[in-house]
């Protein structure tokens, strides 16, 4: 049985599509996001460093008792973890900014969907290293000083609708 603590290490090559989240800071967000994995059947990378223990029960809390679904890997630093990926990879970072709108977004089976953290994003080191960058439309999004509107949604709300889409587009479920 798969748990927090012993993080199954999956064969990149049987991937579909894969949620890699960059330096994860927010327990709840990560255990929102790992049900969300495990209801879709799709893979959670953890990049290191995180902002929480893997015993967090914030983090368990809001995995429910689905901890056993998630088929969840664990990388020291980004550089483990884009060696880890296949040569038919790619890497989609997902960003509130800078992207080409979601519904312009083709994509690909073995697409791993890369988010930053909670409050900083994809630092641009990262964002150079994706093959592409994807936005959420948001018609209230807050202006570059990041008033009158939304900065950002949150993290596992984007992750949710990221997934869903990108599984439909390619006819998954």
């Amino acid at each position: 049985m798969n748990n927090i603590r012993n993080p199954v290490y999956y064969n990149s090559k049987d991937v579909r599509l894969t949620i890699a989240l960059f330096e994860p800071q927010i327990p709840p967000n990560t255990g929102n996001i790992a049900r969300t994995c495990a209801a879709l059947g799709i893979k959670l990378a953890l990049i290191k460093p995180l902002g929480f223990s893997l015993d967090d029960r914030y983090l368990k809390r809001a995995g429910l008792d689905y901890w056993q679904y998630v088929k969840l890997s664990l990388f020291d630093d980004f550089n483990s973890f884009e060696n880890s990926l296949s040569d038919n990879q790619r890497i989609i970072g997902c960003s509130s900014y800078g992207g080409s709108q979601l519904s312009q977004t083709e994509f690909m089976l073995n697409d791993v969907l890369l988010f930053g953290r909670e409050d900083n994003g994809l630092p641009d080191a990262i964002r150079n290293r994706c093959d592409k960058i994807t936005t959420i439309p948001m018609p209230l999004k807050a202006n570059k000083d990041g008033e009158n509107g939304v900065r950002s949604l949150n993290l596992s709300v984007s992750c949710g609708i990221i997934a869903h889409y990108a599984g439909c587009n390619l006819g998954i479920w």
